[in-house]
């Protein structure tokens, strides 16, 4: 990872511009571990696994004002994991669908995404 360090939240919209080495590099910044990217900014998220998520661990998704992200990319690691049920019914209920796949792949849909201008977010578990 090169660039600026983050310090673990920049504000605004921005593009993945590169991940693995367990980071991601955006905004000419680069952070070591798993981030979520909102509508709000780029968070520094404290997940590691799969195993780790759930409504908590998406508090500052569920943050956002109702109606910012419809789509919720979940990067899940190395590989896609399903998410739990009651993970799911949340996100339904709040009006965002939710799409689990490994964390590369998340990356890149997202910057897609955001680039022609969906209400997006994503939630990425850092990768070797």
């Amino acid at each position: 990872m090169s660039g600026q360090k983050y310090s673990g939240f920049l504000p605004g919209k921005h593009v993945i511009e590169g991940y693995g080495g367990y980071g991601f590099r955006f905004g000419g910044m680069s952070h070591r571990g798993s981030i979520l990217a909102l509508p709000s900014g780029i968070y520094a998220w404290d997940v590691t696994g799969p195993e780790e998520l759930s409504a908590v661990a998406l508090a500052q998704v569920f943050a956002e004002p109702r109606g910012a992200v419809e789509h919720l990319l979940i990067g899940t690691g190395e590989e896609l994991r399903p998410l739990a049920r009651d993970l799911r019914e949340a996100l339904h209920k709040a009006g965002i669908r939710a799409e689990p796949m490994a964390s590369a792949a998340a990356a890149r849909t997202y910057s897609v995404l955001l680039g022609e201008n969906r209400r997006v977010a994503a939630a990425l578990i850092a990768v070797a």
